[in-house]
């Protein structure tokens, strides 16, 4: 099963990063929106919110299809707003599924992001459940067979006097009340909509809610113009006497529909609740080999609250220590650590980190590591994320490169980087993923932060920055990163040639703290 399933995740990453390849070429890894399919989903669901009020102005719950074409006629206003509505709610079902299908295929959906996985889950089921109260309400041919087959699944439970089915036979007209239902359904849905997307954010330390504006207002914009172009038509009103010859369906919203229709209402139920419980419980099933959380040395630890600050998931908190050493010292929540390990690149005095992972841990492998076999002054190290970067952690060996391939970008620790220099290498590319597409959510950004903006646990100013490169590349993007290596090498090799050092003390720095220097520093 998990090689099957291992299989899976690999071909679909294969398939976001040929897209996301061409996404990067046309738009760049800011604008491209593959990488911003759930912060679209928000987007779009506001734009949803925002028409909606307009359409609402001229709905009529005792004259449903009637109130709608006459919105239809007002050819300048109201046709493209409905037309727009209605995209933009197609959009929302399709950035929301890419959203799911990218987070499930890197692994982003066990330990401290089932939260995410599963409440996500129950977002997209009111994104369903608002767009279907959405399609009834217009009570065209297509709103009748979501009503009716709704009623013929919902008369299994026990929950009525009578079956609700009986409604749509012809019998009675239509109650005002039962559009009323769908319409307070519809208006109801996005507050409830509101509150399952605080819970999914609500374990994140920064959440991004929306794009970019220049992608969002792209986005509107592309949805306004096909909107005029392509409005919406009015189909045949509903009618339990008359047999539409053909009912066109919203596959965003009615996917299910046909395959529904040909069974019996109980295996309908059966098969529904068979697929919402494999979905739900995706976390447990899917889950890989546990990967151990981050721990704390507390001998090193200097309370400075830095791990605490980057940690994405806000899985390290500071307490109060009674030592005497300082004031704080970390603590890591293990239910909420991904093991993403940015909170071994953030600590100057190496401290915390996932086990064999901490910035000491770094240093002590590539110390071995330049023992066996040290870097040439004509050669440029590499350390690239294992999960994007052009794919050059698992790039063969090419001449004058050296690869160092890492979990992520995030946990590289910048004694790493000034290690690499010192020790004769002509410079050092760190390779990372987009910002917006990391697996661990900001690593590039930290990491940027710490080489060039001087944020806590910084690269050294005694380190040439020439001689220091970030890169950010999407998994597809190979060429682009062959090409990214060769100029910097080039550009690199144009300097004078470093002089390697024979006895390099890094760890120095970072030796047990004097408890009494340590107090003096804090006050």
């Amino acid at each position: 099963m998990r090689r099957i399933l291992r299989t899976f995740d690999r071909g679909v990453q294969r398939l976001f990063a040929a897209a996301d390849a061409l996404m990067n070429r046309l738009y760049g890894w800011r604008f491209n929106p593959l990488y911003q399919s759930g912060t679209l989903t928000a987007a779009l669901m506001v734009a949803l919110i925002v028409s909606g009020l307009y359409l609402l102005l001229y709905y009529r719950i005792g004259a449903p299809y009637a109130s709608v074409a006459r919105l239809t006629d007002q050819v300048w206003v109201g046709r493209w707003i409905r037309a727009f509505h209605r995209y933009a709610a197609d959009a929302a079902v399709v950035a929301a599924l890419l959203h799911a299908l990218r987070m499930f295929a890197q692994g982003r959906r066990w330990g401290a992001r089932a939260l995410a996985w599963t409440s996500g889950l129950v977002l997209f089921f009111l994104v369903l459940v608002c767009g279907w109260t959405g399609y009834v309400m217009v009570w065209d041919t297509f709103g009748e067979s979501l009503a009716v087959e709704g009623a013929r699944l919902l008369d299994l439970l026990p929950i009525f006097s009578e079956p609700i089915s009986r409604a749509f036979v012809g019998e009675h007209p239509l109650p005002a009340a039962f559009f009323f239902l769908n319409l307070f359904l519809h208006i109801a849905l996005p507050i409830g909509l509101g509150i399952v997307l605080w819970v999914h954010v609500s374990r994140l330390a920064r959440p991004v809610l929306f794009p970019p504006r220049r992608l969002t207002t792209s986005v509107m914009v592309l949805l306004v113009a096909v909107s005029i172009a392509w409005p919406m038509p009015m189909t045949p009103e509903a009618s339990a006497f008359r047999l539409p010859e053909r009912t066109a369906l919203d596959l965003a919203y009615a996917f299910w529909l046909p395959a529904s229709r040909a069974l019996p209402a109980w295996v309908a139920w059966l098969a529904g609740a068979a697929v919402a419980l494999v979905a739900l419980l995706v976390p447990w099933w899917s889950r890989p080999a546990a990967e151990a959380p981050s721990v704390v040395d507390e001998r090193f630890c200097t309370g400075c609250t830095q791990c605490a600050l980057d940690c994405p998931f806000e899985a390290i908190a500071m307490l109060p220590r009674t030592d005497g050493r300082a004031p704080l010292v970390a603590h890591v929540t293990p239910d909420r650590c991904v093991s993403c390990g940015i909170c071994a690149g953030s600590c100057a005095p190496m401290a915390v980190g996932p086990p064999r992972r901490t910035g000491r841990d770094q240093v002590a492998e590539l110390r071995a590591l330049l023992t066996a076999r040290p870097p040439g002054p004509r050669e440029v190290v590499v350390v690239a994320c294992r999960h994007g970067a052009g794919g050059v952690a698992d790039a063969p060996p090419t001449d004058g490169v050296v690869v160092v391939p890492v979990a992520c970008a995030g946990d590289v620790h910048t004694s790493v980087i000034e290690f690499l220099i010192r020790a004769g290498a002509a410079g050092v590319l760190v390779a990372a993923c987009p910002p917006r597409d990391c697996w661990h959510r900001e690593g590039p950004i930290w990491l940027e932060q710490r080489v060039y903006h001087d944020r806590e646990a910084e690269l050294q100013q005694r380190v040439d920055r020439r001689r220091v490169s970030l890169a950010t590349l999407g998994e597809g993007e190979s060429g682009a990163a062959r090409a990214a290596i060769a100029e910097f090498r080039d550009r690199v090799l144009a300097l004078e040639r470093p002089g390697a050092e024979s006895a390099i003390e890094i760890s120095d720095i970072c030796d047990e703290p004097d408890p009494d220097q340590v107090a003096k520093v804090m006050s």
